[in-house]
């Protein structure tokens, strides 16, 4: 997705200076992989499957096609390529998300100039029994916003209502857009606020239980109580450094959370999940990052490392405004 010179200068800065991949990360699993598919260099959302333990279905960003990908955690490897079939030609997919009944939701819902297209879409296919390369009929839903066009990254279907989320991404927060309860693929379906989000989100995931929303965006996290739609702000998340953080998916146990990013050889990185195993090292409502205000890390050196990130990432945005002032 296109972003500002000056944001996009301090992100790869930031993901250069970042703190390693912890320990954990690279043991494979659900403890955080890499994928290694040459094929996925915008891995744009992240799902965790419901019938093959340990799969994550990712898609690229744009310019792909109506493709989505299996990736095994425990080597990296693509195990499946799906085919969507009976849809247009995808413009800017940001999201994936599973539903009720297995139901795999595809957010085609980027508009990188926040209002260039008068309507977006959702695709919806069942998630295959077998994994096998293989092309999947698809529907395809036309969606409008009630306050007209924007741009989003962030799409989730709720595990026992099924009903179907949208959260747009503004630099100073945006907020939550409800679907109708059943989608329509014969007419238009109007998406609506109903709450706000505090964060310039990139992605978002509902816990399996569907009791809690996480929201994810470049530089930190935010996790909110769901109670019907009524979210209600819980704490932050410790949201890893990445050179462009774009997704997030809880693990399908619902006790990790992981972070996923664009770029080749993407690391997928893992972090305990609000209430879930390792509860002693899960995110409060007063813990937090360094770097945008919301989440990060918890330990001395990713706090350094996170402070020398800010500086460096402000002489850069200093540099560019003079030299922008020169021209």
């Amino acid at each position: 997705m296109r972003r500002p010179v000056a944001l996009l200068a301090g992100v790869l800065l930031m993901g250069a200076l970042a703190v390693p991949a912890s320990a954990a990360s690279t043991s494979g699993g659900d403890e955080g992989f890499t994928i290694k598919d040459p094929r996925i260099t915008e891995s744009s959302g992240l799902a965790a499957s419901h019938l093959h333990p340990g799969i994550y279905w990712t898609h690229n960003d744009s310019d792909d096609g109506p493709y989505i990908y299996a990736v095994d955690s425990r080597t990296g490897k693509t195990v499946a390529t799906v085919t969507l079939r009976g849809i247009g030609t995808p413009r800017d997919v940001e999201a994936i998300s599973i539903g009720p009944g297995n139901q795999i939701y595809v957010g085609d819902i980027g508009d990188n100039l926040d209002g260039t297209w008068p309507y977006v879409w959702i695709y919806r296919l069942p998630e295959p029994k077998v994994l096998q390369d293989q092309t999947v009929q698809a529907t395809q839903y036309v969606v409008k916003y009630s306050d007209g066009a924007r741009n989003a990254e962030s799409l989730v279907v709720h595990p026992k209502t099924g009903r179907v989320y949208i959260i747009d991404k503004k630099e100073n927060g945006g907020h939550l857009y409800e679907g109708p309860a059943q989608l329509s693929s014969s007419g238009t379906n109007v998406f609506k606020p109903v709450a706000a989000v505090d964060l310039w989100a990139t992605d978002a995931a509902f816990s399996p239980d569907g009791k809690q929303l996480a929201v994810r965006g470049y530089f930190g996290g935010i996790y909110y109580a769901w109670n019907g739609g009524r979210i209600e702000r819980r704490g932050r998340l410790n949201v890893p450094l990445q050179g462009q953080g774009e997704s997030v998916s809880y693990s399908a146990d619902g006790t990790k959370l992981m972070y996923g990013s664009e770029g080749a050889d993407s690391s997928v990185e893992a972090q305990d999940a609000p209430g879930g195993s390792g509860a002693s090292k899960s995110p409060s409502a007063s813990g937090g990052s360094v770097v945008g205000g919301v989440g990060g890390g918890d330990t001395g050196d990713r706090f350094k490392v996170g402070a020398v990130a800010v500086a460096v990432v402000a002489a850069a945005l200093f540099g560019l405004r003079r030299l922008r002032r020169r021209d």
